[in-house]
Protein backbone atom coordinates (compact mmCIF):
# COMPACT_ATOMS: atom_id res chain seq x y z
CA UNK A 1 0.00 0.00 0.00
CA UNK A 2 1.01 3.14 -0.80
CA UNK A 3 1.73 5.83 2.26
CA UNK A 4 -0.85 9.22 1.84
CA UNK A 5 1.24 11.88 0.17
CA UNK A 6 1.69 14.80 2.56
CA UNK A 7 2.06 18.40 0.46
CA UNK A 8 3.23 19.67 3.83
CA UNK A 9 5.82 17.31 4.27
CA UNK A 10 6.86 17.92 0.40
CA UNK A 11 7.04 21.65 0.56
CA UNK A 12 8.68 21.34 4.44
CA UNK A 13 11.65 19.26 2.93
CA UNK A 14 12.05 21.52 0.23
CA UNK A 15 12.64 24.33 2.44
CA UNK A 16 15.28 22.50 4.63
CA UNK A 17 17.18 21.79 1.16
CA UNK A 18 16.92 25.48 -0.02
CA UNK A 19 18.20 27.17 3.47
CA UNK A 20 20.94 24.68 3.54
CA UNK A 21 21.95 25.13 0.04
CA UNK A 22 21.57 21.66 -1.41
CA UNK A 23 20.10 20.03 -4.57
CA UNK A 24 17.79 16.97 -4.65
CA UNK A 25 18.08 15.14 -8.25
CA UNK A 26 14.29 14.26 -7.29
CA UNK A 27 13.62 17.98 -8.14
CA UNK A 28 16.65 18.42 -10.86
CA UNK A 29 15.64 15.63 -13.47
CA UNK A 30 11.73 16.07 -12.11
CA UNK A 31 11.53 12.47 -10.86
CA UNK A 32 7.73 11.25 -10.89
CA UNK A 33 7.83 10.07 -7.43
CA UNK A 34 9.09 13.38 -5.50
CA UNK A 35 6.18 13.69 -3.86
CA UNK A 36 6.25 9.31 -2.66
CA UNK A 37 9.97 10.00 -1.76
CA UNK A 38 9.36 13.05 0.22
CA UNK A 39 6.45 12.49 1.91
CA UNK A 40 8.28 9.45 3.14
CA UNK A 41 11.52 11.57 4.23
CA UNK A 42 13.99 10.32 2.06
CA UNK A 43 15.69 12.10 -1.36
CA UNK A 44 18.36 11.59 -3.68
CA UNK A 45 20.77 14.41 -2.87
CA UNK A 46 22.92 16.07 -5.45
CA UNK A 47 26.20 17.29 -4.93
CA UNK A 48 28.61 19.44 -6.60
CA UNK A 49 26.09 21.97 -8.30
CA UNK A 50 23.61 21.61 -10.59
CA UNK A 51 25.51 21.58 -14.09
CA UNK A 52 26.74 18.58 -16.01
CA UNK A 53 29.25 18.68 -18.27
CA UNK A 54 27.94 16.03 -20.62
CA UNK A 55 24.78 16.48 -22.98
CA UNK A 56 22.97 13.30 -22.22
CA UNK A 57 19.79 14.33 -24.80
CA UNK A 58 16.98 12.75 -22.21
CA UNK A 59 18.63 14.64 -18.57
CA UNK A 60 17.01 17.76 -17.55
CA UNK A 61 19.94 18.75 -15.19
CA UNK A 62 21.69 22.06 -16.34
CA UNK A 63 24.58 22.02 -18.79
CA UNK A 64 27.20 23.85 -19.00
CA UNK A 65 31.36 23.63 -19.84
CA UNK A 66 32.32 23.25 -16.12
CA UNK A 67 30.39 23.42 -13.27
CA UNK A 68 30.07 25.40 -9.88
CA UNK A 69 32.79 25.67 -7.39
CA UNK A 70 33.40 22.73 -5.40
CA UNK A 71 32.17 23.99 -1.92
CA UNK A 72 34.32 22.42 1.04
CA UNK A 73 31.20 23.04 3.59
CA UNK A 74 29.24 21.23 1.87
CA UNK A 75 29.56 17.76 3.28
CA UNK A 76 28.55 19.29 6.51
CA UNK A 77 25.22 21.05 5.21
CA UNK A 78 24.25 17.85 4.38
CA UNK A 79 24.97 16.05 7.68
CA UNK A 80 22.80 18.82 9.20
CA UNK A 81 20.12 17.96 6.63
CA UNK A 82 19.92 14.08 7.24
CA UNK A 83 20.38 14.56 11.19
CA UNK A 84 17.02 16.94 10.51
CA UNK A 85 15.06 14.70 8.25
CA UNK A 86 16.60 11.67 10.88
CA UNK A 87 17.46 9.50 7.87
CA UNK A 88 18.91 6.11 7.62
CA UNK A 89 19.81 5.69 4.53
CA UNK A 90 21.14 8.22 2.12
CA UNK A 91 21.95 8.47 -1.39
CA UNK A 92 23.99 10.66 -2.77
CA UNK A 93 24.63 11.11 -6.41
CA UNK A 94 26.22 14.77 -8.57
CA UNK A 95 26.27 16.11 -12.10
CA UNK A 96 29.13 14.70 -14.33
CA UNK A 97 32.21 16.96 -13.32
CA UNK A 98 34.56 16.34 -16.24
CA UNK A 99 35.92 19.39 -15.82
CA UNK A 100 37.29 18.33 -12.10
CA UNK A 101 40.65 15.98 -11.93
CA UNK A 102 39.13 13.30 -10.28
CA UNK A 103 34.92 14.11 -11.82
CA UNK A 104 34.14 14.25 -8.09
CA UNK A 105 35.27 11.60 -6.19
CA UNK A 106 36.99 13.14 -3.16
CA UNK A 107 33.79 15.30 -2.50
CA UNK A 108 31.77 11.90 -2.63
CA UNK A 109 34.80 10.80 -0.17
CA UNK A 110 34.21 13.82 1.94
CA UNK A 111 30.61 13.90 2.27
CA UNK A 112 30.65 9.88 2.78
CA UNK A 113 33.23 9.88 5.57
CA UNK A 114 30.85 13.10 7.32
CA UNK A 115 27.96 11.26 7.13
CA UNK A 116 29.31 8.10 8.59
CA UNK A 117 31.24 9.54 11.54
CA UNK A 118 28.69 12.20 12.37
CA UNK A 119 25.61 9.27 12.05
CA UNK A 120 26.44 6.22 13.51
CA UNK A 121 24.82 3.12 11.81
CA UNK A 122 23.34 4.87 8.88
CA UNK A 123 23.74 3.65 5.38
CA UNK A 124 25.11 5.71 2.30
CA UNK A 125 24.97 4.71 -1.06
CA UNK A 126 26.86 6.73 -3.89
CA UNK A 127 25.81 6.94 -7.12
CA UNK A 128 28.56 8.36 -9.47
CA UNK A 129 28.90 9.24 -12.47
CA UNK A 130 31.98 7.31 -14.49
CA UNK A 131 34.54 9.83 -13.17
CA UNK A 132 36.51 9.28 -16.54
CA UNK A 133 36.86 5.99 -16.02
CA UNK A 134 39.90 6.75 -13.36
CA UNK A 135 40.46 3.34 -11.18
CA UNK A 136 41.94 6.28 -8.67
CA UNK A 137 38.85 8.22 -8.62
CA UNK A 138 36.98 5.40 -8.18
CA UNK A 139 39.09 4.10 -5.45
CA UNK A 140 39.28 7.24 -3.48
CA UNK A 141 34.97 6.87 -3.46
CA UNK A 142 35.72 3.13 -2.20
CA UNK A 143 38.21 4.28 0.39
CA UNK A 144 35.54 6.11 2.30
CA UNK A 145 33.35 2.78 2.63
CA UNK A 146 29.72 3.48 0.81
CA UNK A 147 27.59 0.71 1.61
CA UNK A 148 26.45 0.79 -1.80
CA UNK A 149 28.49 2.19 -4.96
CA UNK A 150 25.93 2.70 -7.99
CA UNK A 151 26.36 3.97 -11.52
CA UNK A 152 23.75 3.80 -14.23
CA UNK A 153 24.34 2.46 -17.50
CA UNK A 154 20.81 4.06 -18.59
CA UNK A 155 20.92 2.32 -22.06
CA UNK A 156 21.87 -0.10 -24.32
CA UNK A 157 24.99 0.46 -25.94
CA UNK A 158 23.49 1.28 -30.10
CA UNK A 159 22.10 4.41 -28.55
CA UNK A 160 24.78 5.82 -26.88
CA UNK A 161 25.65 8.34 -29.62
CA UNK A 162 21.78 9.94 -29.07
CA UNK A 163 21.08 9.33 -25.70
CA UNK A 164 24.51 9.85 -23.67
CA UNK A 165 27.08 11.43 -25.63
CA UNK A 166 30.19 11.63 -24.11
CA UNK A 167 30.01 8.75 -21.83
CA UNK A 168 30.84 5.12 -23.23
CA UNK A 169 28.95 1.60 -22.47
CA UNK A 170 32.20 -0.07 -22.29
CA UNK A 171 33.75 2.32 -19.63
CA UNK A 172 30.50 2.21 -17.53
CA UNK A 173 30.67 -1.91 -17.20
CA UNK A 174 34.39 -1.48 -16.80
CA UNK A 175 33.42 0.96 -13.34
CA UNK A 176 31.06 -1.45 -12.05
CA UNK A 177 33.59 -4.41 -12.99
CA UNK A 178 36.77 -2.28 -11.14
CA UNK A 179 34.21 -1.80 -7.83
CA UNK A 180 33.87 -5.31 -7.39
CA UNK A 181 38.03 -6.10 -8.00
CA UNK A 182 38.44 -2.97 -5.59
CA UNK A 183 36.09 -4.29 -2.69
CA UNK A 184 34.57 -7.27 -3.56
CA UNK A 185 32.00 -7.19 -0.75
CA UNK A 186 30.56 -3.87 -1.60
CA UNK A 187 26.99 -3.92 -3.20
CA UNK A 188 26.48 -3.00 -6.50
CA UNK A 189 23.93 -1.61 -8.50
CA UNK A 190 22.49 0.05 -11.84
CA UNK A 191 19.88 1.30 -13.74
CA UNK A 192 18.40 1.12 -17.18
CA UNK A 193 15.55 3.39 -18.99
CA UNK A 194 13.34 2.44 -21.69
CA UNK A 195 11.51 3.99 -24.37
CA UNK A 196 14.36 5.37 -26.26
CA UNK A 197 14.30 3.07 -29.36
CA UNK A 198 15.83 0.33 -27.60
CA UNK A 199 15.27 -4.04 -29.08
CA UNK A 200 13.77 -6.34 -26.41
CA UNK A 201 16.97 -8.69 -27.16
CA UNK A 202 19.32 -5.76 -26.62
CA UNK A 203 17.60 -4.75 -23.34
CA UNK A 204 18.40 -8.76 -22.23
CA UNK A 205 21.88 -8.49 -23.21
CA UNK A 206 22.77 -5.29 -21.13
CA UNK A 207 20.90 -7.21 -18.06
CA UNK A 208 23.54 -10.16 -18.76
CA UNK A 209 26.84 -7.41 -19.43
CA UNK A 210 25.45 -6.23 -15.86
CA UNK A 211 25.55 -9.64 -14.33
CA UNK A 212 28.70 -10.34 -15.95
CA UNK A 213 30.08 -7.00 -14.69
CA UNK A 214 28.66 -8.39 -11.09
CA UNK A 215 26.00 -5.63 -10.77
CA UNK A 216 24.13 -7.10 -7.85
CA UNK A 217 20.99 -4.68 -8.33
CA UNK A 218 18.86 -3.36 -11.06
CA UNK A 219 16.32 -0.90 -11.52
CA UNK A 220 14.05 -0.95 -14.90
CA UNK A 221 11.74 2.42 -15.69
CA UNK A 222 10.08 4.08 -18.50
CA UNK A 223 11.98 7.37 -20.00
CA UNK A 224 9.26 10.15 -19.59
CA UNK A 225 10.54 13.46 -22.17
CA UNK A 226 11.01 16.32 -19.87
CA UNK A 227 10.41 18.72 -22.37
CA UNK A 228 10.19 19.26 -26.51
CA UNK A 229 13.80 19.77 -26.96
CA UNK A 230 14.81 16.37 -25.04
CA UNK A 231 14.85 12.71 -26.86
CA UNK A 232 11.09 12.05 -27.68
CA UNK A 233 9.86 8.81 -26.30
CA UNK A 234 9.03 6.11 -28.85
CA UNK A 235 7.87 3.33 -26.77
CA UNK A 236 5.71 3.23 -23.90
CA UNK A 237 5.92 -0.20 -21.92
CA UNK A 238 3.37 -2.34 -20.11
CA UNK A 239 3.38 -3.17 -16.54
CA UNK A 240 3.30 -6.86 -18.28
CA UNK A 241 6.49 -6.22 -19.93
CA UNK A 242 8.50 -4.23 -17.22
CA UNK A 243 7.13 -7.43 -14.51
CA UNK A 244 8.72 -9.84 -17.69
CA UNK A 245 11.80 -8.05 -17.23
CA UNK A 246 12.23 -8.63 -13.59
CA UNK A 247 11.62 -12.04 -13.98
CA UNK A 248 14.52 -12.30 -16.78
CA UNK A 249 16.79 -9.87 -14.61
CA UNK A 250 15.91 -12.28 -11.31
CA UNK A 251 16.77 -15.23 -13.13
CA UNK A 252 20.38 -14.01 -14.66
CA UNK A 253 21.02 -13.70 -10.77
CA UNK A 254 20.28 -10.17 -9.43
CA UNK A 255 19.86 -9.99 -5.75
CA UNK A 256 16.67 -7.47 -6.24
CA UNK A 257 14.92 -6.03 -9.39
CA UNK A 258 12.74 -2.83 -9.30
CA UNK A 259 10.94 -2.87 -12.78
CA UNK A 260 8.00 -0.32 -13.60
CA UNK A 261 7.13 2.75 -15.49
CA UNK A 262 7.65 5.13 -12.56
CA UNK A 263 11.16 3.07 -11.41
CA UNK A 264 14.29 5.37 -11.07
CA UNK A 265 17.91 4.52 -10.18
CA UNK A 266 17.06 5.40 -6.64
CA UNK A 267 13.31 4.70 -6.26
CA UNK A 268 13.03 3.02 -3.33
CA UNK A 269 17.03 2.54 -2.22
CA UNK A 270 16.42 1.89 1.28
CA UNK A 271 14.40 -1.34 1.18
CA UNK A 272 17.09 -2.85 -0.71
CA UNK A 273 18.40 -3.04 2.50
CA UNK A 274 15.70 -4.57 3.74
CA UNK A 275 15.66 -7.07 1.16
CA UNK A 276 19.26 -8.33 0.35
CA UNK A 277 21.79 -8.88 3.41
CA UNK A 278 24.27 -5.08 2.36
CA UNK A 279 27.16 -6.39 4.56
CA UNK A 280 29.29 -3.56 6.21
CA UNK A 281 32.40 -1.46 4.95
Amino acid sequence: MKPVVHLSQTHSLKRILRKALLHTVCEESRCPNISECFSRGTATFMILGDVCTRSCSFCNVRRGKEGTKVDPDEAMRLLHVVRQLNLKYVVITSPTRDDLVDGGASQFALCTRILKEGIPGIKVEALVPDMGGSVEALRIVLDAKPDVLAHNVETVPRLYNYVRKGSDYIRSLRLLENVKKLSGDITTKSAIILGFGERWDEILQVMKDLRNAGCDVLTIGQYYQPSRRHHPVLKYYTKEEFEALKEEALSLGFKWVASGPNVRSSYRAFEVLHSINIPSP
